[in-house]
């Protein structure tokens, strides 16, 4: 009992110390072409099991699951906060491509590299693409949109993507279950999986993100008008329509992801006091960035040398075709005739950032039939292609982004450069 007490402590100490250094440098760590998440990773790997043996965390699969559950719907929230449009197809056409166009050709790509070159069948195939398909909205922090007034086409883009795929990835997880479940027997359970996964779940959420947001929000203003709630607890009105539009969607069976999605852009647009919103965006990313810190330690924990060999070639198989071959084609084939910049589709494809949402869809299936070898083979390609991307995308951000706004900021001031005679620019 001792010894667990005194593990637990070091853990405690290791996180608290973690978190005191990178905020006290975060001003530097934000100019060096190094990503936080990158930073907690090796932290993980270094005092893990292949280091100093410090950080002893082994936790089993429904553990990881609630816990980048939890971090995937903060997250989830956040993203819909910074959602500055108005609602038309116009002004989300990045969201719609991306969504309706790349989401599709990653997973469907991932799966015919997963059945021809490994041998899968392609239910387990579909769900290894599913859990690989969706970009993360946690670790993607970087290139997402900075503030509620960032009007960027790219961060828009890319957060509300991020947003949405983690949730509409949703139904091809559960065609890939069905699948270990009942076999390529399809007449017993295609009709089910299309009238309840993939209309009805769809549905159920967006509609009861509008309704639990818009009953909180108004619950809200009523009772302020008669005694003003304290501003020290204000904030958790943000975690209490988190966890009330979550539970009560999966209570009818409906996608939870997508209902907090759904509620955090119902809720933003009911606010008529703004600062209100700001205030919550800020405590949400606050939680969010916290709850990162632990879930990426973990990850670092846990790697395994002879794992990671043992599925080395497979994953970067699957992996390097993904972040390489079919995130940047895909991208470019979804974005052809939007009237994007080339560095803007260039940079849609390249920053496909995978992270907590794949180790939560993972945990996910371990905890519906996914299990032995395949189920190993699975989650090691899985982890290895999430290690992956924090170090690509950890190294090329910063840099990358930097090039961006350097262009973006050119480009503004040739257009806003004042014109001589001729109608050629001075």
């Amino acid at each position: 009992m001792g010894l667990d007490l005194d593990i637990y402590l070091i853990n405690l100490f290791v996180i608290g110390l973690l978190l005191l250094l990178v905020t006290l440098g975060s001003g530097w760590i934000d100019k060096l072409p190094i990503s936080f998440a990158l930073i907690y990773l090796i932290v993980g790997i270094t005092l893990g099991p292949y280091g100093f043996k410090i950080v002893q965390l082994k936790p089993d699969a429904n553990f990881l699951e609630r816990l980048t559950e939890f971090v995937v719907i903060v997250s989830l929230y956040s993203c819909a906060l910074k959602m500055n449009r108005p609602l038309n197809f116009g002004a989300w056409r990045s969201t719609i491509r991306l969504i309706g166009f790349l989401m599709p050709i990653s997973i469907f790509a991932i799966a015919a590299i997963s059945h021809w070159g490994l041998k899968m069948e392609w239910g387990p195939a579909i769900l290894l693409g599913a859990i690989l398909a969706p970009t993360d909205p946690v670790l993607a922090s970087e290139v997402q949109l900075a503030d509620t007034d960032d009007k960027d086409e790219l961060r828009f883009g890319l957060t509300s993507e991020g947003g949405l795929n983690d949730a509409l990835a949703f139904p091809f997880v559960y065609f890939g279950i069905h699948w270990l479940e009942k076999g390529n027997n399809w007449q017993d359970w295609f009709k089910e999986w299309v009238a309840v996964d993939l209309i009805w779940a769809v549905v159920a959420g967006v509609g009861m993100g509008i309704i639990v947001a818009k009953a909180v929000v108004f619950l809200e203003q009523k009772l302020e008008k008669h005694t003003p709630i304290d501003d020290l607890m204000a904030d958790f009105i943000a975690i209490s329509t988190i966890l009330l539009t979550y539970s009560l969607t999966e209570f009818i069976y409906g996608y939870g992801f997508l209902a907090v999605f759904v509620a955090g852009i119902a809720a933003q647009k009911q606010y008529e006091d703004q600062e209100k919103r700001h205030s919550q965006l800020e405590f949400t990313e606050q939680v969010e960035k916290l709850m990162e810190v632990a879930t990426i330690l973990i990850l670092g924990s846990m790697l395994r040398v002879q794992a990671i060999w043992q599925h080395l070639g497979e994953a970067l198989l699957v992996g390097g075709l993904l972040l390489f071959v079919i995130r940047p084609v895909g991208a470019w084939i979804s974005t052809i005739g939007g009237n994007y910049k080339p560095i803007t589709r260039a940079l849609f494809g390249w920053f496909g950032v995978r992270g907590v949402g794949s180790m939560y869809y993972l945990c996910y299936a371990f905890g519906h039939g996914l299990k032995d070898s395949l189920g190993e083979q699975i989650a090691w390609i899985t982890y290895i292609t999430i290690v992956l991307s924090v170090i690509l995308h950890g190294i090329s951000t910063t840099p990358l982004m930097n090039r961006y706004e350097r262009l973006i900021s050119r480009r503004r001031r040739k257009l806003n450069q004042p014109t001589v005679a001729g109608g050629e620019e001075a």
